[in-house]
């Protein structure tokens, strides 16, 4: 998980929304290299279309990462989502979709990343219903060489039943716990970006 920050308007649309999930994949996780929050830092703000409905939840996260230090993004990360026994904040779709962890919804997933000839790396711990994992999935749909999975047909339908189902739970969730500062401006920043691939889906039909 390790992709670059979208920064240029030279991107193209693909481009640039494969990389977003990227982004969001490292931040959520694990808690944020130096690395990542220094490249967040430095990051371009302006849209390439002034009034893009990105353009302001992106500027408030930039200027979040930079009025935090290293040290207090990952105590922050921390705090919400690691710790001994239950986190304070789950990021785990089966969580918001059952109320459980490894309920029906987990099952549902690994038979669609099945289908997509997809399986989770051995060396990862967590389960594929973790956001930075979805998230990992639909930049592969997106970027991916595959044309067979990598399609705006699968990206559609894997947002739909396996990202938008429970990810502006999420959202609520980290925005009102009230250690969320960094992460809850992470979270309208995910939850605009969610927003905007809804639309775009949406637009197929």
């Amino acid at each position: 998980m390790n992709q670059p920050i979208p920064v240029s308007s030279a991107l193209d649309e693909e481009t640039a929304r494969a990389e977003v999930y990227g982004l969001l994949a490292q931040l959520y996780y694990a808690p944020p290299a130096p690395e990542l929050l220094a490249a967040l830092r430095v990051a371009v703000t302006d849209a390439p279309a002034p009034g893009a409905l990105l353009e302001e939840p992106w500027r408030e996260l930039v200027g979040a990462a930079r009025g935090a230090t290293d040290a207090a993004l990952v105590e922050e990360y921390e705090a919400l989502f690691g710790g001994v026994g239950k986190p304070e904040v789950y990021l785990f779709g089966s969580h918001y979709l059952s109320g459980f962890l490894n309920e029906k919804p987990l099952a549902r997933l690994r038979e669609t990343l099945g289908e997509l000839g997809l399986a989770r790396d051995e060396s990862m711990s967590d389960t594929e219903d973790h956001i930075a994992y979805l998230c990992e999935v639909m930049r592969y749909l997106i970027a991916g060489d595959d044309v067979a999975v990598a399609n705006l047909t699968r990206q559609r339908e894997f947002f739909s039943a396996h990202v938008l189902s429970w990810l502006p739970a999420l959202c609520d969730a980290i925005s009102m716990h009230p250690k969320a500062s960094f992460y809850a401006v992470l979270a309208a920043f995910t939850r605009a970006f969610c927003n905007v691939e809804a639309q775009g889906f949406d637009m197929l039909d």
